[in-house]
């Protein structure tokens, strides 16, 4: 038995991996920026260690810990308010990642576990899947921060011997998902006319079931020590596929329309929403060969299942509101 602290454990992806890590054994820690804790955690230890940045204290959170999962950080805004983003995301992301890693380093840490993003990648694919050996080409600031907290683990590494391991999912959707998945859901709930019909896309995707799975196999695999892994579900599906597929999942129709692309990044660009269009009709697929291969990990969920499962809890969570 191990005692695993997570980082942000009453976020998206926590809420869904801590039961998981108690299933598998672990006894579980996890981090709040508040005092207050709810009763549906009463089975993990709680820390508060308030904001994420260059001071912070994690002295208490980090005693008899043998892993780190850091899930916490400045997330993908979409409107983003801060006059310096990117210093906003460096603070958080990178310096606040840089200061767990060295206190778990003092601490007598074995592993640290990095949730990053593949957008340290890049926003799109066009003729091959991402890899893990491509050079990593981020395009905003958040992507950039990703991108400076990985080369700052794998620096500490390297001096001090803390096995570091580092995801990059991409898309995650599930119980409790917020952001563009969220809106995804509410658009195809309302069964509104999309013009999205002549998208012929390919996206990679990952269940947070599924991603908690891998973490979980990385947490316990020693060939994991050191290594960066793409992850994603069993397949890749189009931007109208995914809408059919929710809206199946919902029990509503979909309404797709043909428009032409080109159309649609232009009037994205004219209502300033071109990354959102971007998103829609651009591909964005993952080559998770190297995990698969060398720690014998596959989605235990498929797609299909996932999104079943994120639709009975969008509507459950709609009427109980």
């Amino acid at each position: 038995m191990s005692r695993i602290l997570v980082t942000g454990g009453d976020g998206f992806v926590g809420r869904a991996l801590c039961p998981e890590l108690l299933k598998a054994g672990h006894q579980v820690r996890i981090t709040k920026r508040s005092q207050k804790i709810e009763a549906r955690q009463s089975n993990f230890e709680i820390v508060s260690v308030g904001d994420i940045g260059p001071e912070t204290d994690w002295t208490w959170a980090l005693e008899n810990v043998d892993a780190v999962i850091h899930l916490a950080g400045r997330a993908h805004v979409m409107r983003e308010t801060a006059t310096d983003p990117l210093a906003m995301f460096r603070r958080v992301n990178v310096d606040g990642t840089q200061r767990l890693a060295e206190s778990a380093v003092h601490h007598g840490v074995k592993r640290l576990i990095f949730i990053s993003s593949i957008k340290v990648n890049g926003e799109h694919t066009t003729s091959a899947p991402f890899k893990e050996s491509d050079q990593p080409k981020p395009e905003d600031a958040y992507g950039h921060s990703k991108w400076e907290a990985e080369q700052v683990l794998q620096e500490i590494s390297s001096r001090t011997g803390l096995e570091t391991v580092i995801l990059r999912p991409p898309l995650i959707y599930g119980t409790n998902v917020k952001g563009n998945f969220l809106t995804l859901l509410n658009t195809c709930n309302k069964s509104l006319p999309l013009p999205l019909g002549a998208i012929h896309n390919q996206r990679s995707l990952i269940f947070v079931g599924n991603l908690n799975n891998a973490i979980i196999h990385c947490l316990e695999h020693e060939e994991a020590a050191g290594k960066t892994f793409l992850v994603r579900d069993d397949n890749d599906i189009s931007t109208p596929d995914l809408i059919r597929h929710i809206a199946t999942a919902l029990h509503v129709p979909a309404r797709l329309f043909p428009a032409p692309p080109k159309l649609l990044k232009f009037a994205g660009w004219l209502v300033g929403r071109k990354a959102t269009v971007t998103r829609l009709t651009e591909s964005l697929t993952i080559d998770d060969r190297k995990i698969r291969t060398l720690l014998g990990w596959k989605p235990p969920h498929s797609m299909v299942e996932g999104l079943e499962q994120t639709a009975a809890w969008f509507k459950s969570a709609r009427f109980n509101s």
